[in-house]
């Protein structure tokens, strides 16, 4: 701080023995410590207060950088959320109009996009094609409820009759107790 050497120091110390005598000189060293002591204090305090003001300062700072990336990031956020949900509306718009395409170029033709689509069912009865219309039901073979279940022109019941089909002969004997093969169980 002062540029004070060892010489400098002897110097100061003869004179203070010389002006103060050997008496008041203990005292006056101690007094000297004293006030060195308090003023090493007050400047250790400043310092530390100082320090302190600009650690504050600089959290507040990064605190603030953050809060500003965050805000960044969240507006980043809500931009890119409104492209990607343009960007699914355009695709579905796109698949939409693909679909009606294609369901066009099925069913034959732009009139045929005026007339209810074709519904599927497992239900016969209730089957409308788009080139019957309100014709409903014609040239549909409704399958009885004995059968459902049973492959196209499979009889679905052996006990009933088939018209036209020759029905199995009994051979004469009255203990056939099912009566559909004549034999006997």
């Amino acid at each position: 701080m002062f540029d004070i050497g060892f010489t400098e120091l002897l110097l100061v110390a003869v004179v203070a023995l010389v002006v103060l005598g050997p008496e008041r000189l203990p005292k006056a060293a101690r007094f000297a410590g004293l006030w060195v002591r308090r003023a090493r204090a007050q400047w250790y305090s400043v310092k530390s207060e100082l320090e302190r003001e600009l650690a504050a300062d600089e959290l507040k700072r990064s605190l603030h950088d953050a809060r500003t990336a965050a805000s960044d990031l969240h507006r980043t956020m809500q931009e890119t959320e409104a492209e990607v949900q343009a960007k699914v509306r355009a695709a579905e718009a796109e698949a939409r109009r693909e679909i009606e395409s294609l369901r066009r170029e099925v069913t034959g033709g732009p009139d045929a996009a005026s007339s209810p689509p074709a519904i599927l069912t497992t239900d016969a009865a209730d089957y409308v094609s788009p080139a019957q219309g309100s014709d409903a039901g014609q040239g549909v073979e409704t399958p009885s409820p004995a059968s459902e279940g049973t492959p196209a022109g499979a009889v679905a019941d052996a006990a009933q009759p088939v018209p036209g089909a020759a029905t199995p002969a009994h051979h004469g004997n009255s203990n056939d107790a099912d009566g559909d093969d004549g034999r006997q169980r």
